[in-house]
């Protein structure tokens, strides 16, 4: 049994270094946009499409993931693809236009889409049911290192080696956690010590288009995939590319104090994952709760930071910035409410369905963002009334996914109940 304990954990936070990696790619455009801008003259329009095409590629992934990470397992879905990973961080840094930056987002984006289902489904299957929302939750925060590192951290080492270089040696650090994770991971244990874990099931592609029609008959499957679509959406796209220039043209802050607030973004999200995983599995119990004060919580920071002057209290941004991240720390309850949905045989169909919408969302909120800014406003598209209507439309969003929210069924206390329905 301890070796069975300390294999556990040695390969959740393999998993997670590699989350960590895809979580840095996500948002490093944010604080080297003003790089990317006089290197590539790039105008808003192609500043979105390039950070939007990670999301592209990385939704588009999620339709294979969903048909074969239960049947093929994760150490070798997670390794191939990161082997793209690598390749996509070299295209973009050696990058002279937007046609080529955006193939190596691409490349990014479909290298990193197994990254977080895989470790998800490593849990679900070396830790068993319990707690699953607070351990995943842990797996978020961990990963939010990586925003971290792309913020504060990856301003500093722009500015030493450039923007280009420090791409390249980000393609080297993939390749060797690539190569950890290959050698540490199995994909189940021989022994589990907490009862019977579920076997692989088959790679048929009738039995797996089965199962997904039985998940998206699911009226809560729609639902919490429209709150995902809306909470990381809107979450990721301020976080990875809109808040820099809101923070460095509107209230005109330096780009070092910009990756300060940026990182204290990811901190409230670090602090705010693991404490709504407590909150729901432990506390309250209850995912529905817990997923619905999130969204009405970054909805209100949202409309707040939408009423800011120019030159606000770098104080006041830190809060509202951090609370921000706080709260969207609820956003992985999803992935336990949809699991408990399921049969725990098909957890990784089931996760992996809804964080199709999640990287959709994002991809659409990245760009949608930037269109309407840019028709809204087409002579001040980085404009503060710009950044306000967008702001506002955000918190609207989020307020009324809330609402929706209120008709999903509490799993919590009904697993036994959901799993004989199934």
């Amino acid at each position: 049994m301890r070796f069975v304990i300390s294999r556990r954990w040695a390969i959740f936070f393999t998993a997670c270094l590699l989350f960590v990696l895809s979580q840095f790619y996500r948002a490093s455009i944010a604080v080297i946009t003003p790089d990317l801008i006089s290197d590539l003259g790039l105008d808003i329009s192609g500043l979105s499409l390039i950070s939007a095409s990670f999301f592209y590629a990385f939704a588009v992934m999620q339709i294979p993931i969903s048909m074969y990470l239960d049947a093929i397992g994760p150490r070798i879905a997670m390794t191939a693809l990161s082997l793209l990973g690598v390749a996509g961080a070299l295209v973009f840094a050696y990058g002279d236009s937007v046609g080529t930056l955006v193939a190596g987002r691409l490349l990014l984006g479909a290298g990193t889409a197994c990254s977080l289902m895989g470790t998800l489904k490593l849990i679900t299957l070396w830790f068993g049911p319990l707690r699953f929302a607070t351990i995943s939750a842990l797996v978020l925060s961990f990963g939010t290192l990586g925003n971290i590192t792309a913020a504060t951290p990856l301003v500093l080492l722009v500015q030493s080696i450039g923007w280009r270089m420090t791409f390249v040696v980000f393609s080297g650090i993939n390749l060797l956690l690539t190569m950890m994770f290959f050698v540490v991971v199995r994909d189940r244990p021989k022994d589990p010590d907490y009862g019977e874990i579920p076997k692989s099931v088959s790679a048929d592609l009738r039995e797996i288009l089965a199962n997904l029609r039985s998940l998206i008959r699911e009226r809560d499957y729609w639902i919490i995939s429209l709150a995902t679509f809306c909470r990381y959406g809107i979450f990721a796209a301020v976080q990875a590319l809109w808040a820099g220039p809101y923070l460095m043209t509107v209230i005109g802050i330096s780009p070092v104090a910009t990756g300060n607030v940026l990182l204290l973004m990811g901190v409230g999200l670090i602090i705010g994952s693991p404490v709504c995983g407590w909150f729901s599995d432990i506390l309250f119990k209850t995912r529905k709760g817990v997923m619905i004060a999130g969204l009405m919580g970054m909805s209100l920071m949202l409309a707040v930071l939408a009423c800011l002057p120019p030159g606000a209290n770098i104080a006041v941004l830190s809060a509202l910035f951090f609370g921000f991240g706080l709260f969207s720390g609820a956003g992985l309850i999803v992935y336990a409410h949809i699991k408990e949905r399921m049969p725990v045989q098909y957890a990784g169909t089931a996760m992996t369905g809804v964080n199709l919408f999640t990287m959709i969302g994002v991809a659409v909120f990245l760009q949608g963002l930037g269109n309407l800014m840019q028709s809204l406003y087409p002579g001040e598209a980085l404009g503060a009334p710009a950044f306000k209507a967008a702001f506002l439309f955000c918190a609207a969003c989020l307020a009324l996914t809330s609402g929706l929210y209120f008709v999903t069924v509490e799993t919590i206390g009904k697993r036994k109940t959901l799993s004989k329905r199934k």
